[in-house]
Formats: C-alpha cells, structure tokens, sequence
C-alpha cells in the first residue's frame, strides 16, 4: 500500500494519494485542496519503502510502523529528502466493519526534511 502511495506522488495523481489516507484523506490534516497544493511544489519526486516494523493492534485495529523515504528536485530545481515513518492502520474483522475500514490506511506520518 505504501508503495502505491509512493507511485502515485511520483505520477502526480496527488488525489488520488490523498484518499489513501484514513478517513478518506482527512487523517493527513489537510483538505484534499490543500494536500494536492503541498505536493505540487515538486518536479520529480521519488520513493523507498523500508521494511516494516512489528505489527501492533489495539481496541480492535492493526497497526504498523514503516519507515518511508521521498526524494527528487522542487521545481526551483533545488533537491528535497524527506525521511520518517509511516503508520498504516486497518480495522479488523470485527461486527460492523466495512470493506472499507478493513482495507490498510495511512493513519501518520512524521516525514521530516533532512539534509
């Protein structure tokens, strides 16, 4: 999943990205606007996916921490290194989930600049 969400910042479908998201795109704290907005800053982006962390559950949901990786060149031409960790969240086969909420999420990220 997280690679899919790499692939398509590098095509630019930064929409459909955002509905990779939990809450259909609301658990990144920005707008669908906003979102799309922040990413079009970009030229050429591109993503590595570290192998994931221990799986973790709680009150009926899976967790799991992967650690995350864009980079490429701003369209100032100036490069960019984002490096962090993804938190990706499922609900599990519970009474009353949805297709929808069974399927993995990205519930957070901590991405941060690095030189």
């Amino acid at each position: 999943m997280l690679q899919l969400f790499g692939g398509l910042l590098e095509q630019g479908k930064f929409g459909e990205a955002y509905q990779l998201w939990s809450d259909n795109g609301r658990a990144s704290g920005l707008s669908e606007a906003q979102f799309i907005a922040g990413y079009d800053k970009y030229a050429e982006i591109h993503s590595e996916v570290g192998a994931p962390g221990q799986m973790q559950g709680a009150a009926g949901s899976s967790y799991v921490d992967i650690p995350f990786r864009l980079y490429g060149k701003l369209k100032t031409n100036d490069p960019f290194n984002l490096i962090g960790t993804v938190t990706l969240r499922r609900i599990n086969d519970v009474p009353g989930s949805t297709d929808e909420q069974r399927r993995w999420h990205i519930y957070k990220s901590d991405l941060d600049a690095r030189p």
